[in-house]
């Protein structure tokens, strides 16, 4: 199952992660996000370990979508070090994050 992940905790849990944290920004009433929530708890499972899977709505936190430039959703952004690896936007499939991880995290 993904993390939630809020604006005040967004620091520690992703910046400060020694994992690759994959977070998915998104939001309840949302379609194709609420289509990506089930892919994303099931990569949390296949990655547990290895990359930190994180969800955070962006209906309930503004600050950090806001410093990241999102502006559509969903938006998927992979981190490894406090630093952006690689970002997608719109619904995209299992495969297409797993490679997306695999290339640029592990």
């Amino acid at each position: 199952m993904a993390i939630q992940v809020t604006d005040s905790n967004f620091e520690e849990e992703v910046l400060n992660c020694d994992l690759p944290v994959l977070i998915d920004f998104w939001a309840p009433w949302c379609g194709p996000c609420r289509a990506m929530g089930p892919v994303i708890d099931e990569l949390a499972d296949e990655y547990a370990g290895q990359v930190k899977i994180a969800k955070m709505n962006v209906d309930e936190n503004s600050a950090t979508p806001g410093k990241y430039g999102i502006r559509a959703i969903p938006t998927l952004i992979l981190f490894k070090g406090g630093e952006v690896l690689d970002q997608s936007t719109g619904a995209v499939s299992k495969s297409s994050i797993k490679e997306m991880i695999s290339k640029k995290a592990l």
